[in-house]
């Protein structure tokens, strides 16, 4: 059963809302507030998150951000009753899965949790075991998932471990978005596609103490992780 945490402080939407989606087979732990909502994501393990955008105490948005430094690869939805593009765009900025305009059909919520579940749950582009690879300056451990560079490392999540991977791969190849995505994602949706810009501006401050280390877009085609 997969397990969801809302944030939700509408008292009849939300109560409709957790149990339509236990109907549906998920398991939910309900908060009402963005505070109540944080604790609960440090002392559980969720498949995904649902967050309302205008909540008490910390709104979605600052909550979201919260949750993806404890975890940069949980999958979350927001839900909003504002059409302003402002807010759309901004959570797409911080790699929002989906963003859902209330008023909507708990169906199609659910609809979109399991299209979002699925896409995640596939085996990233593999990550070879038992191997230190020399990119630049840095050394990549892809047994402890690390990036070291003068004794400072930078402990990696699996997506950006297998996105590493593939880029020196392909090094100094220019690589279209749909390839990568196709490889690392397993999905070239819209959504997958933010996602991806997400983790390539991580990877960009990670490399960054190499000046010989570069990934350069090339707009409206790819990507080319440039190694000299």
């Amino acid at each position: 059963m997969k397990q969801i945490l809302l944030a939700e402080d509408d008292i009849d939407f939300g109560g409709i809302l957790k149990q339509y989606l236990e109907i549906s087979g998920f398991g939910v732990t309900w908060t009402k507030d963005g505070n109540e909502a944080l604790e609960q994501f440090k002392m559980e393990t969720f498949d995904i998150c649902v967050l309302d955008v205008m909540m008490p105490k910390m709104d979605g948005f600052n909550l979201a951000e919260q949750i993806i430094e404890i975890n940069p690869e949980i999958p979350f939805i927001f839900l909003t009753a504002r059409k302003m593009k402002e807010d759309k765009i901004r959570g797409l900025k911080l790699g929002a899965d989906d963003y859902i305009v209330k008023p909507f059909e708990a169906d199609e919520l659910v609809l979109r949790l399991s299209n979002i579940l699925k896409r995640t749950s596939k085996v990233a582009h593999s990550i070879p075991s038992n191997t230190k690879i020399q990119i630049g300056k840095y050394v990549f451990d892809t047994k402890r998932l690390q990036l070291t560079i003068n004794n400072t490392i930078q402990q990696l999540t699996e997506k950006e471990a297998a996105l590493i991977v593939f880029l020196f791969e392909h090094k100094n190849q220019l690589l279209k978005r749909q390839e990568i995505l196709k490889a690392v994602w397993h999905n070239d949706d819209f959504f997958s596609g933010r996602s991806m810009d997400v983790f390539i501006s991580r990877l960009r401050k990670y490399f960054k103490q190499d000046p010989s280390i570069s990934i350069e877009s090339i707009r409206g085609v790819g990507l080319e992780f440039k190694l000299s």
